[in-house]
């Protein structure tokens, strides 16, 4: 599946020096003494380098379709067969073919309302049919899909349709504690008074259309858009011959290298990035990450987690529609028993899940009544997945099969996996091995030199699974992650050992990974910031039983104020920040003192770790 590079003799005078910008390269007299410590005495490297190249020859060749073209092929083979269940409205069931014309009747509505080939429409909303049909509509009339955090608040919805100049939106009147409605008219007020189609927003110029997806949410203020597109009056009857003309036309212009696809992360600076994926990107991705698993036509795969990641969009959706597979949404978001219900009443062959979700559903009261003996696969990730875990995973819920898969949203996400035949350890304690038609090496972070395997270093990968156009409207920071080489340097520290088997074992950045969902530092401390009488704070990740990593927040208050409480923190946040960016824990200076390198910067690392001594929260391993 893989193969390693020759040993060969490794000159330590090289010049390279990685560009990455958590690095002070740009002190001078310590690079001058790294480099003289490491060129002290050359040395012959007798290991291997950690350098690995997925499988070229005997895998499935890059497909060179666009979605649209695959999508098709799909419907013609397996029409017949089982393509979407949707539990919670009112346990719909449609065939691939009935799927097939849902997306036609959606891409002729788009068409007439005037989206065309390259516009941004955006989804702000849970798992539903509705969503599931944009998907493929949208990538057959080669609109832009832009996935939206349905935990986003206001600021941050203005923040990511401004960047990427959104012409559409579909949202949800409201999902628990969550009002949609109330903060799309808060930020568009002109939706009160103007026509559906022809909107003229102050806050987004760029915005025309906003559609209301209904999902039985009884929110008042809905009510008084009168500028709502409805989502069912998008959907045409029968075919029209002027429409499907245009569109014919418009497919012909689409090619698989065009962006699809805008899905956003955090970067250093706390502001959202559009990572830019294509037909391309996304395609070969789902096809290897099915094939990893051995779908087929005859399994059915469970999806509690949320499309708007990439998680549910390609290592579900995908990769279940690109094998002729049927796809269940058990609940608009995660809930164990409605997943359980799912997998017993449809006789779910495969389901996803970070390792939190297993949990819930294994420590559910009623797990004993489902009947899971159907399942044997899927997908466990966003965070390590600990022995017994996967013991119990593959004991109680029959998912003997369950693969482990690592990536980031900016490699389509996934570059390394597991098989299903893989040995529990290496399912638990390592990621898998490089993926075919990709290629990724260990770096020594400071001089871009390739280390020996079993060393720890910078993961860097590449091949066709690096986003392709970087991150929108943004060639600098582009050029900080992609090196003149093609290689997506990812932040991680990782060992590769020398049977290509690759264990992350930190982050060179600072990003926070709470249950899979990556939260900036930076974002939390400019909103923390702005409470009175703060005057200094530092945001890290500490160690956490369920969520493997939670947000602890350091703090120091200006002279006469009193401490803040953790509880007026949280109240703070609660409507300016997602819930899962909200910190869980507080410090203040008074029991640790701010830790500085000589240059006058925040050493996190240090922090974090006395952080964690306090809160007596274990290793952060």
């Amino acid at each position: 599946m893989f193969r390693h590079s020759k040993p060969f003799w490794r000159s330590t005078t090289s010049s390279l020096v990685s560009k990455r910008p958590w690095l002070n390269t740009s002190n001078s007299t310590t690079l001058t003494n790294a480099r003289r410590l490491l060129s002290a005495i050359p040395q012959p490297v007798q290991d291997p380098l950690a350098f690995v190249q997925g499988e070229a020859i005997n895998a499935r060749p890059i497909s060179e379709d666009t979605l649209g073209q695959y999508w098709d092929n799909i419907i013609s083979k397996h029409g017949d067969r089982l393509g979407l269940v949707v539990k919670h409205e009112n346990d719909l069931h449609w065939t691939y073919r009935q799927f097939g014309e849902e997306v036609d009747r959606l891409c002729r509505g788009l068409y007439d309302s005037g989206l065309r080939k390259g516009d941004r429409l955006a989804v702000w909303m849970p798992n539903n049919s509705g969503w599931a049909t944009l998907q493929h509509a949208t990538a057959k009339s080669g609109i832009i899909l832009v996935t939206l955090n349905p935990a986003y608040r206001q600021h941050e919805l203005l923040q990511t349709l401004a960047l990427v100049d959104c012409k559409s939106l579909v949202f949800v009147p409201g999902l628990k504690s969550s009002n949609y409605s109330k903060m799309l008219l808060n930020l568009i007020p002109e939706l009160e008074f103007q026509s559906p189609n022809q909107l003229s927003a102050q806050a987004l110029p760029s915005l025309r259309q906003v559609v209301v997806y209904d999902n039985g949410a009884d929110v008042p203020e809905t009510a008084r858009m009168k500028g709502l597109t409805k989502y069912q009056d998008l959907l045409f009857g029968p075919s029209n011959l002027a429409i499907d003309g245009a569109l014919q036309k418009e497919r012909l212009a689409i090619g698989n290298r065009d962006v699809i696809n805008l899905q956003f992360t955090s970067g250093t600076t706390g502001l959202p990035k559009g990572v830019s994926l294509s037909h391309r990107n996304l395609l070969n991705n789902g096809l290897h990450i099915g094939d990893y698993m051995r779908l087929t036509e005859k399994d059915v795969l469970c999806c509690p987690v949320p499309l708007f990641h990439c998680f549910g969009l390609v290592l579900a959706s995908l990769a279940a529609v690109t094998h002729g597979a049927g796809l269940i949404f058990p609940s608009q978001s995660f809930d164990a028993e409605s997943t359980l219900r799912a997998v017993h009443e449809e006789g779910a062959t495969a389901l996803h899940g970070v390792p939190t979700m297993f949990l819930e559903e294994m420590n559910h009261p009623n797990f004993a009544q489902y009947d899971l003996s159907t399942l044997r696969t899927g997908i466990a990730a966003g965070s390590a997945v600990p022995i017994e875990v996967m013991k119990s995973v593959q004991t109680k819920m029959n998912l003997k099969e369950l693969t482990i898969s690592y990536g980031m949203t900016e490699t389509s996400p996934v570059s390394f996996m597991t098989l299903t035949t893989d040995e529990l350890k290496d399912r638990c304690e390592t990621v898998g091995r490089i993926m075919p038609h990709l290629e990724a090496k260990v770096i020594d972070p400071v001089t871009g030199e390739t280390l020996p395997i079993n060393t720890s270093g910078e993961l860097c990968t590449r091949g066709y699974a690096v986003m392709e156009a970087g991150y929108w409207k943004s060639e600098a920071q582009t050029k900080d992650v992609i090196d003149d080489g093609g290689w997506m340097h990812t932040g991680d520290l990782a060992v590769l050992d020398d049977r290509g088997f690759c264990r992350i074992v930190g982050r060179c950045k600072d990003q926070i990974s709470r249950g899979g969902e990556k939260v900036s530092p930076v974002e939390v401390e400019n909103c923390l910031f702005q409470i009175e009488g703060i005057q200094n704070v530092s945001v890290v990740g500490v160690p956490d039983s369920k969520f493997g990593e939670e947000v602890c927040v350091w703090v120091s208050t200006k002279a006469g104020h009193k401490n803040v409480t953790l509880k007026e923190i949280q109240t703070f946040c609660k409507d300016k920040l997602a819930h899962y960016k909200v910190p869980r824990y507080l410090v203040f200076r008074e029991d640790v003192e701010l830790p500085l390198t000589p240059s006058g910067k925040i050493q996190k690392n240090v922090l974090r770790d006395r952080c964690r001594d306090l809160l007596k929260l274990g290793s952060s391993s």
